[in-house]
């Protein structure tokens, strides 16, 4: 498990994505907030090693990381 979890951190960062200072949880009617983020790195999913994919088909299946307000973000949309 954690060596999954090391190769998945290690992807993230290969990509640019650096420790946020906040996470965000998109659920279903909240995803309009991910047009706040101005998004610098967008990634599907089944892109990323052992991440788990969406089972709702209104849910895009992103990893965003970008900024909302002054704050960096990583939100799951």
């Amino acid at each position: 498990m954690m060596e999954k979890l090391k190769e998945t951190a290690s992807f993230l960062k290969n990509r640019g994505i650096e420790e946020p200072e906040i996470g965000i949880i998109l659920g279903t009617g909240l995803g309009s907030l991910a047009n706040d983020v101005q998004v610098e790195i967008s990634l599907d999913y089944k892109d990323i090693p052992h991440f788990p994919l969406s089972t709702v088909e209104s849910h895009s299946g992103k990893l965003l990381y970008g900024k909302l307000g002054d704050k960096k973000v990583l939100v799951m949309n």
